[in-house]
């Protein structure tokens, strides 16, 4: 039923208390969506349809269909847009990392 959005709120704490950063929490995100995203491409693209039926039954598609499951309207428009805030600072710190690199 919530299991989905109980273990995401979960693992989000414990990255909060944990690591106190929140460059950590950024990239926990961009690593949880990168992970069901792809699980997602395994189960579209797999040959094996008890296994893409256990993905497709047991795990979302991505972070943004766990909060479509359980809100809408207003709600859903405002975590969609933080959704895509953070994504974009996940690029910027990606990018800055990229452009350190590069001054060897």
């Amino acid at each position: 039923m919530y299991i989905d959005l109980v273990v995401l709120v979960v693992l989000i704490l414990v990255v909060i208390m944990y690591f106190r950063r929140f460059s950590s929490f950024v990239y926990f995100i961009a690593i949880i969506d990168i992970f069901l995203r792809i699980l997602t491409f395994i189960k579209n693209n797999i040959g094996l349809p008890d296994l893409a039926a256990v993905i497709d039954n047991y795990i979302p598609e991505s972070i943004l269909a766990i909060v479509g499951n359980y809100t809408s309207g207003i709600l859903y428009t405002i975590i969609a847009w933080a959704y895509i805030i953070i994504m974009a600072i996940f690029l910027f710190y990606n990018t800055k990392f990229f452009i350190k690199k590069k001054k060897i």
